[in-house]
């Protein structure tokens, strides 16, 4: 039997960078939701398969050769598709665009969902996203919910954005992140909230390792 622990939340709670370092100390299996989408739609543009080929992107999603690759703590996940980095190529607009059109198709979405449970394999999962623990993983025995404050979420993305180089401003970050936890909470399908038996961490004012230690010793109970 596997354990699944399930860590969801809004964009910039810190759900990846605590997950991958979870996953890490546990030597555990780890999933990245959110990456699921755009590597079906590069998978796709790398076959040649359209959004109107539904039976192809049904095929592609049943059978989706992905990995994710841990290598350090420090250090953001890498994915693989058939073996192949694509890490760079999920940035891209044009699998943005795909990985949009491609998550309309409700067959997809179902295929997709059952791969992610197919995932949950000894000796154990950290799932990362935001309706793991409500709808992917609703029997996980460990659920997650981390949050943080608006502003701290936004000056988190703005510092990672000035580090590499981009020109941003703190103002537009708000407003993004706010109306993408506003889209996010009220989807008509698996809307972003906590999971009834989730523990909710709040990481506005506590460190990474402290997140990290309160989540091991839940793991450990």
């Amino acid at each position: 039997m596997s354990v699944v622990v399930t860590i969801d939340g809004p964009g910039g709670a810190g759900k990846g960078t605590i997950s991958r370092i979870v996953a890490m100390r546990m030597g555990w299996h780890y999933l990245d939701s959110g990456a699921l989408y755009r590597t079906l739609a590069l998978a796709a543009l790398k076959a040649g398969v359209d959004e109107t080929q539904s039976e192809q992107l049904l095929d592609l999603a049943k059978h989706l050769p992905l990995t994710f690759l841990l290598e350090s703590e420090d250090e953001d996940h890498r994915v693989l598709l058939d073996g192949v980095d694509v890490t760079d190529d999920l940035r891209n607009e044009q699998t943005g665009s795909m990985a949009s059109k491609v998550a309309s198709n409700q067959a997809v979405r179902a295929a997709l969902l059952q791969w992610q449970r197919d995932n949950a394999v000894a000796p154990g999962l950290v799932a990362d996203g935001r309706d793991m623990g409500t709808v992917v993983f609703p029997d996980a025995p460990i659920k997650i919910y981390l949050t943080a404050s608006l502003e701290e979420r936004a000056n988190r993305r703005y510092k990672q954005l000035i580090a590499k180089g981009l020109d941003v401003s703190i103002g537009e970050l708000l407003e993004e992140i706010r109306v993408r936890d506003e889209r996010d909470m009220n989807r008509e399908v698996a809307p972003l909230k906590p999971a009834d038996d989730a523990v909710t961490i709040d990481s506005t004012e506590i460190t990474i390792a402290q997140v990290v230690d309160n989540i091991l010793k839940l793991i450990n109970k």
